[in-house]
């Protein structure tokens, strides 16, 4: 009586292959690493001191999680890609060699954002190269997730942060309206009773942007068929985050004013982030179930008339 096996009976041989590609995948994966080590080292700061940057340890943990869990249903056809996995490794391995080349011209802080974006291409390619390119084609969410590693670079993070800055001071002063607040603005600053507060780069709210953004784009991808539907979800963060940042100035400033004057530096300031962004996902998941309910499917046959395909409207 054969062995019973967990991975549908395929013969060794091919069980051998298949561990040759995943760890030939990993050990070309860890090349960029020791490559740019020295980059790398100047990054666990920032990791803890840049808004932007904490976001990259998890990146990566959470498009393997996604390979694995579609394990069974990606490689089952694969094959090798040497032209695809080329045409990724070489523009990955001029991004790391880029910061060294053009280290005149760039700061520190944009040296390091190219050397994570060529070590997420170079991932890219090794993957096509080790898998080929169909099941490049079908792992193209988790690979393409590999992008929200890299931190946006200056000056467009400033533009961004000043953008939600901006909206979120407009989105203050409309909220002391409704609640019938008194106060006197100038620019990012409110003259408010017993208090003067400034809607400083801190208040933007860039991080838990990004944190809502990076969680939508996960969950549309699981719980939603229609493309354009996963885009108008994403593209919702935009005025939820600005009106979440808007109800936390009020907030912070109405306890300020009516309870204590510490509440404008106190743990609630400083670590009640998580507070807002829970109040922000409660839109998101609403907007989300409707975009669910209103999904439906059809069959839709394919040109030979033996098959369909199944289409999200």
């Amino acid at each position: 009586m054969g062995r019973i096996s967990l991975t549908n009976d395929l013969p060794s041989t091919s069980l051998k292959a298949d561990r040759f590609r995943v760890a030939g995948c990993v050990l070309v994966c860890l090349l960029p690493l020791a490559l740019a080590w020295n980059s790398l080292r100047t990054l666990l700061p920032l990791l803890a001191e840049n808004e932007t940057f904490s976001q990259i340890p998890l990146i990566p943990l959470v498009s393997i999680f996604i390979l694995y869990l579609n394990r069974r249903t990606l490689f089952h056809n694969v094959t090798w890609a040497w032209s695809l996995g080329t045409a990724l490794l070489i523009p990955g391995t001029i991004l790391l060699a880029a910061p060294r080349l053009t280290s005149q011209n760039l700061n520190s802080t944009n040296q390091i954002i190219l050397v994570v974006f060529g070590i997420a291409i170079f991932w890219m390619g090794s993957f096509a190269l080790f898998f080929g390119p169909r099941t490049f084609w079908d792992a193209r969410f988790p690979l393409l997730f590999l992008l929200f590693m890299v931190p946006i670079p200056e000056p467009t993070l400033s533009k961004v942060v000043y953008f939600l800055q901006k909206e979120s001071t407009e989105a203050a002063e409309l909220f002391f309206r409704l609640v019938g607040i008194p106060y006197i603005r100038q620019g990012f600053f409110f003259a408010l009773p017993g208090v003067t507060i400034h809607v400083a780069e801190e208040c933007s709210g860039i991080r838990s942007t990004l944190a809502l953004l990076i969680t939508t784009v996960l969950v549309s991808h699981f719980l939603l068929k229609s493309n354009w539907k996963k885009a108008l979800l994403c593209v919702a963060i935009v005025p939820i985050s600005i009106l979440k940042n808007g109800l936390r100035i009020v907030t912070l400033s109405a306890l300020a004013i009516y309870v204590n004057p510490d509440f404008l530096y106190g743990n609630l300031h400083h670590h009640g982030g998580i507070v807002f962004l829970l109040i922000g996902l409660v839109p998101l998941i609403l907007m989300l179930g409707w975009l669910r309910k209103s999904e439906r499917t059809i069959m839709q046959p394919l040109p030979d008339g033996r098959a369909f395909r199944k289409l999200a409207l």
